[in-house]
């Protein structure tokens, strides 16, 4: 995926997809560890993955999709 090492923390740069998706959520840019608490407690999101698959989400980023 080209450009992805722009969108994760210094950390995870060069890292495989993989890893990434596994990765804690705050390895993505701009996620805190307070934002990842809130995740957690909110949604039981851990990893970029979670994030990622996380139905509300999906659901929000089809929504915002079709109304385009």
């Amino acid at each position: 995926m080209a450009g992805i090492d722009d969108k994760v923390d210094k950390a995870y740069e060069g890292k495989s997809l993989s890893e990434i998706a596994d990765a804690p959520v705050e390895a993505l840019q701009g996620v805190s560890e307070v934002d990842a608490k809130h995740l957690k407690e909110a949604f039981n999101i851990t990893t970029v993955r979670d994030l990622g698959t996380n139905k509300y989400f999906l659901w929000a980023q089809s929504i915002a999709k079709i109304a385009e």
